[in-house]
């Protein structure tokens, strides 16, 4: 098995900071103007993930090349109450929602009468409600389609037919009480008849709450919007990530070396881009692992709880299916024993089976047969 991507779509209102998150994180050039539906095709790009470790195993180790893990965002245009019912750009938009593994929600988070907004009050909560209703609906549509779909089946005693549609059923009242899918109390059976439609709220989502340095900053405001946004984004068993995508942006034409300094006058402390990252890997429930030697150090992306043949499977597929053993050293051991031979000597490097579970920022081996 190859080693896949992560697939992340942007989505939120009109003119929240989607586009220019996106080119922050991706160096590319895409329209970020002040204005709604700018974004007329959506865009993709690949990010690497970035990890301090790699840079540190790969220096270790002489490596010709680093490989880091990567994610693909989506930039989907804007998307207004009414999307899926064609408003604004309309639902062709969520469609490329569909293939993603999860959903980072852009929410603004700042007041400036400068910046548009489609709504006249910045409300964050009812943006995060807009947003997840017309997602919902088109959910609601897909599933209604599938059961039409299904009803000639379920009239020959099709077996499948019959649980998959009870599955729809509890979907469709969940929705109409305004829940998400992930909320409508699908078991793991009925949760897997319907994974085939790829529903939209059935996916993690991650809500990104954009700030503005210098700005009317919500979080640093008592007037009770910022916590009804957190109170809603609790309700939802969701996580949510602070940033600034215009100085993120911004910071993409500062060196490297001068970027702390920047971060300091621009009172924006934090790395933004490090922070949605590792926050889409916890929302998604991943962990990295990595391979390391003169040719090349990797990280490679698994789910926590991955047996060893697991992780090996994203390297290849003779890894799992000839799964012998497993040669495993944590990051900082390895880096502290100064060599693989100094790491052996003081039984820093464990043999491991089939069944051990590999831990974020192991170093591995694989024998295989």
């Amino acid at each position: 098995m190859a080693d896949t991507k992560l697939k992340i779509g942007i989505v939120g209102l009109p003119n929240v900071g989607k586009s220019t998150l996106f080119n922050a994180l991706t160096k590319a050039s895409v329209p970020a103007e002040n204005y709604p539906f700018c974004t007329i095709d959506p865009s993709v790009g690949v990010v690497g993930v970035p990890d301090a470790r790699l840079d540190m195993l790969a220096k270790f180790s002489a490596s010709e090349k680093i490989i880091p893990a990567v994610i693909e965002f989506v930039d989907i245009a804007g998307l207004v109450k009414g999307a899926a019912q064609g408003e604004g750009l309309g639902n062709q938009f969520l469609a490329n929602i569909r293939e993603t593994d999860a959903i980072l929600q852009v929410v603004r988070f700042f007041d400036d009468p400068s910046v548009l907004h489609v709504e006249e009050a910045i409300e964050p909560y009812k943006d995060i409600e807009v947003i997840n209703l017309e997602l919902v609906l088109a959910d609601a549509e897909q599933v209604r389609k599938r059961r039409d779909k299904l009803a000639r089946d379920i009239k020959i005693g099709s077996k499948e037919a019959m649980a998959e549609d009870v599955a729809l059923v509890k979907l469709m009242q969940g929705f109409a009480a305004g829940k998400l899918a992930f909320h409508t109390g699908l078991t793991d059976d009925e949760r897997k008849s319907v994974a085939h439609l790829n529903l939209l709220t059935m996916k993690p989502i991650l809500y990104a709450l954009n700030k503005k340095g210098g700005g009317h900053n919500l979080d640093e405001l008592a007037d009770g919007r910022a916590a009804r946004a957190y109170e809603l984004i609790r309700s939802l068993d969701a996580r949510y990530i602070f940033l600034d995508a215009v100085t993120e942006h911004e910071l993409n034409d500062v060196a490297d070396e001068d970027r702390t300094g920047f971060r300091q006058e621009l009172g924006v402390p934090d790395d933004g881009l490090a922070g949605l990252i590792r926050g889409a890997y916890d929302t998604l429930g991943l962990i990295s692992f990595f391979t390391t030697g003169a040719d090349e150090t990797r990280a490679w992306t698994i789910p926590v709880g991955s047996t060893a043949p697991t992780a090996g499977a994203a390297i290849h597929n003779d890894f799992a299916e000839k799964f012998i053993r497993a040669e495993v050293i944590t990051t900082n051991d390895l880096l502290s024993a100064g060599s693989w031979v100094a790491a052996r000597e003081t039984a820093k490097v464990r043999t491991e089976g089939k069944n051990y579970i590999v831990k974020d920022g192991d170093v591995i081996v694989f024998l295989h047969g």
